[in-house]
C-alpha cells in the first residue's frame, strides 16, 4: 500500500532528525520551521508521530508471501 510507504519514509526522516538531535543537538525540523514551538514544526512532529503509529500495524500484518506459505 502506498500509505505504508509514505508512513515508512516519514518515520525514517523522523529517525534521522532524532539522530541529528542526539548526535549534534541539531533539530532540522525546528531549523526549517523557525523553532520547535512554531505551529508548522508542531504539525510536522504530529504527522511523523502518526506515521510511527501507523507503522506499528506493519509489525502485525501478514504479507502476501507469508500468507501463501501458511495456506
Amino acid at each position: 500500500m502506498i500509505i505504508d510507504k509514505i508512513a515508512l519514509v516519514l518515520v525514517i526522516i523522523g529517525a534521522l532528525n532524532w539522530g541529528a538531535v542526539g548526535l549534534f543537538s541539531f533539530d532540522a525540523v525546528a531549523w526549517i520551521c523557525g523553532g520547535a514551538t512554531t505551529i508548522l514544526a508542531r504539525i510536522i512532529y504530529i504527522i511523523v508521530a502518526i506515521a510511527g503509529i501507523w507503522c506499528i500495524s506493519l509489525l502485525f500484518r501478514e504479507t502476501e508471501e507469508s500468507a501463501k506459505t501458511h495456506a
